[in-house]
């Protein structure tokens, strides 16, 4: 049962953290096997092949970089909706590839699902972050997200089942935020519309 929650945990681990940054989740775990501090599972293990680990630090210095500027973060994020939801998926079923085929396919499905809240979460709120004028709202943010990143998965692999209990409360927390952030990017759009508007209708538009 410790086995199959092990694995659970870090299945969902990495699928979490790839919607955060896919690039920091992969050099993380190639780092660790690389070294000897944990043994990926098989269908992981190409992660700690040099090759893998020298292309991940690389865009991860990239992100690292185009996460702290207003609207280049944005472009970012709007790029790495097509790369992060599936390869957070196939991370995730990797990562209980050696358990059962049938778990393998399921945490495809969760994975992604997961990866794809992460996600939402990040780039909708970085939206909301970047109507502040100040630059240091953004930096923050990316640093809180990169240090979660490596918080997370270092509690998936050696904490499994805190890191699940971590994994519900963040769920709650999604369920609640996204309603939130939909007004607040709502919110926007609308402004920024009646902004770009013809004088003519913006005038009618103004209560």
């Amino acid at each position: 049962m410790q086995e199959i929650i092990t694995y659970i945990a870090l299945s969902m681990g990495v699928a979490w953290a790839s919607g955060l940054n896919l690039y920091a989740a992969i050099l993380v775990l190639g780092l660790l096997g690389a070294t000897g501090n944990m043994t990926l599972p098989e269908a992981l293990q190409i992660l700690q092949n040099p090759l893998v680990i020298g292309a991940a630090a690389l865009m991860y210095v990239v992100e690292f970089f185009a996460d702290k500027f207003p609207g280049v973060d944005n472009a970012w994020d709007t790029l790495h909706t097509f790369i992060r939801i599936p390869a957070g998926a196939i991370l995730a079923a990797s990562a209980v590839a050696d358990v059962e085929p049938s778990l393998s396919f399921a945490a495809a499905l969760v994975g992604g699902t997961l990866t794809a809240g992460a996600h939402l979460a990040k780039a909708g709120t970085r939206l909301l972050v970047n109507t502040s004028p100040e630059p240091f709202s953004n930096i923050g943010a990316s640093v809180a997200e990169d240090t979660m990143v490596v918080a997370g998965l270092w509690t998936a692999i050696y904490f499994p089942i805190i890191f699940l209990v971590f994994l519900t409360g963040f769920l709650i927390l999604l369920i609640w935020w996204l309603p939130i952030l939909w007004r607040g990017l709502k919110k926007i759009y609308d402004t920024v519309r009646r902004f770009f508007a013809p004088t003519k209708t913006r005038y009618l538009a103004e209560p």
